[in-house]
């Protein structure tokens, strides 16, 4: 065998020698765990495992939920600026003139109706209180006004149709609140 091999093959078992030492010494340093003390670092190490499977699932639920969120409510910007389209459009069909023919009012129609329809596809439904109680979550009183046919706390005049988006209020209806 060469010499160069000799020597590097000494080399080796020297350090498999010494590191067979130091391992030795290093488990009389830590001295052998009791039964005890094992069980008891097993359990932590269980319940240490447990805990990040915890924080995983809900980093995991709270990813999905945010996800759905953004599907659900990514275009409500978007319906609030068309917003104004469409009661422009109510107020176009509720001020024709006299001399505006049937045409009109027909085309004007058809055009506010699609609006809703492409709205109603996007999960927007409009509020349109018709003899219900006055609700601050989904109402906004413009002003009170007397109206014997009526009890207190119901909604008069609509002003304003209220939009809501998959259960969340866009936009409030205004409304004037019946106060005998």
């Amino acid at each position: 065998m060469p010499k160069d091999k000799k020597d590097n093959k000494l080399d080796v078992e020297d350090n498999i020698d010494t590191s067979s030492e130091n391992i030795a010494e290093e488990a009389e340093n830590i001295g052998t765990p009791s039964y005890e003390e094992l069980i008891y670092k097993n359990e932590e190490l269980e319940k240490s495992l447990l805990r990040a499977n915890a924080d995983l699932d809900n980093a995991l639920k709270r990813s999905i939920n945010e996800v759905e969120k953004a599907h659900k409510y990514g275009v409500e910007k978007l319906l609030i600026e068309l917003l104004p389209v469409i009661d422009n459009l109510e107020h176009a069909m509720n001020n024709l003139s006299e001399k505006a023919t049937k045409e009109d009012k027909e085309g004007i129609e058809l055009t506010l109706k699609s609006f809703e329809s492409a709205l109603d596809k996007f999960g927007m439904i409009p509020i349109y209180p018709v003899n219900e109680e006055f609700n601050p979550e989904k109402h906004e009183a413009v002003t009170m006004e007397k109206d014997k046919n009526k009890k207190d706390g119901s909604i008069g005049n609509i002003f304003q149709r209220g939009w809501e988006l998959h259960s969340r209020i866009v936009r409030p209806a205004r409304v004037t609140v019946i106060k005998n």
